[in-house]
């Protein structure tokens, strides 16, 4: 019998054969670690599953890769689902991944702390951005269901609390796929026409799966990108979603959205009220006050007689008047004083006076007073001032001091 020889094409060929044959490997569960994780722009993805005993090569392509709920990355714990066959242009087996779920987490758990992580980074959850809400708001949009029941006690709860209000319903679709665009079209429209001064968006309780468009990355970047203020409303009070994280305020349920987007019309009626008494009493207070002082301005004597006021300004000008006059008079007194002071002392220092008891004056032919022999030469002509009159002489000699010393003796 003559051996028969396969080509390479037929071998891979019929190893796919065995292993498409093989139901175990139809629809069979792989788990490891991911590894040379790489997504590429044609939306098939290509990674490695190992463990410390092996690897195992794996592709899903762009279809089952789109209804990933996380993003897979290296080093994670995974459970992958497919079916084990051979690419026969390469002749090795892999398996073709229909879903990838992260080992002990869900999907939708492990998403929702990528995302949370992610939107963290980028600050969208930062207290910096958020808006205060209005405190007396005109038009409140609710972007919810229309045929849950969250909608009804939110309506309810704004008659009851604050009926000035008015509601705007922007219903939308809050769970499924086609859900996570439609708020964020709803979000949008309300922000272009500007129909409300708050947004509440939101809708009752479920499972995460029934929340999850409210965990939606388009979801969370419109309520951030909202000029409007936006109340978050998701659940019950255990309920925790991306949007919470995003929105400006978080209500534990929608009615509690309800009570925090409006003041209570009773609250508000009994602050007026307060104000009102204390309005009262303040101006009982102040008329009181303004009584008083107009009863104590008409005791007053200028009001009583018109006249006293004039006559005692007139007493008080005369005052003055005598006032300035002894100032005045004292002045002049102390003034002659003083010039009678200074003129005896003036006199006394006169030349005449000096004059006057037996002293002479001599003045050289210049008129220069003569202080010294030395001032005056034998010959010249010199004048002499007496207390009474006087003479001119002519210099015969000049003296010395010690002359002089001798007829002072003599």
């Amino acid at each position: 019998m003559e051996q028969h020889i396969f080509g390479v094409a037929e071998v891979n060929q019929l190893v796919k054969l065995l292993l498409d044959g093989e139901p175990m490997l139809q629809d069979v569960y792989v788990r490891g670690e991911l590894s040379n994780y790489k997504m590429y722009p044609s939306g098939h993805h290509y990674f490695t599953l190992k463990d410390p005993e092996g690897a195992l090569r794996c592709v899903m392509f762009r279809g089952q890769a789109s209804r990933l709920r996380f993003r897979p990355e290296n080093g994670m714990k995974v459970i992958a689902q497919g079916r084990i066959t051979v690419f026969p242009r390469d002749g090795a087996y892999q398996l073709y991944c229909n879903a990838l779920t992260p080992e002990g987490a869900g999907d939708l758990a492990v998403a929702f702390e990528q995302l949370k992580a992610k939107l963290y980074a980028e600050g969208l959850f930062d207290p910096a951005h958020k808006k205060p809400l209005p405190p007396y708001p005109e038009k409140i949009a609710i972007v919810t269901s229309s045929a849950g029941a969250a909608v009804h006690d939110m309506i309810r709860i704004l008659r009851r609390r604050y009926p000035l209000a008015k509601v705007i319903l922007l219903p939308v679709r809050v769970q499924g796929p086609e859900a996570p665009p439609e708020i964020v079209g709803a979000i949008r429209y309300a922000n272009k026409w500007k129909i409300g001064d708050v947004i509440i968006t939101g809708r009752g309780g479920g499972s995460m799966e029934d929340l999850w468009a409210f965990n939606d990355e388009r979801v969370a970047r419109a309520i951030y990108d909202s000029e409007l203020p936006v109340i978050s409303a998701v659940g019950h009070e255990p309920d925790v979603t991306i949007a919470d994280f995003v929105a400006d305020a978080r209500a534990s349920t929608p009615s509690n959205a309800a009570e925090i987007a409006v003041p209570d019309q009773e609250a508000i009626k009994q602050r007026l009220g307060g104000a009102a008494s204390r309005l009262e009493r303040n101006e009982t207070a102040r008329l009181a006050a303004l009584r008083q002082r107009l009863a104590a301005l008409s005791e007053k004597r200028v009001l009583r007689d018109q006249m006293a006021y004039v006559q005692d300004k007139r007493m008080e000008l005369l005052h003055v008047q005598q006032r300035l006059g002894d100032l005045s008079a004292g002045l002049v007194a102390g003034k002659r004083q003083r010039l009678s002071v200074l003129g005896a002392a003036l006199d006394a220092m006169s030349p005449l006076k000096v004059l006057g008891r037996g002293y002479a004056m001599a003045r050289g032919p210049s008129g220069e007073i003569l202080r010294s022999w030395r001032d005056v030469q034998a010959g010249e002509r010199v004048s002499v001032a007496l207390g009474e009159g006087g003479f001119f002489c002519a210099v015969e000699e000049p003296w010395k001091k010690e002359k002089t010393a001798w007829l002072e003796k003599n």
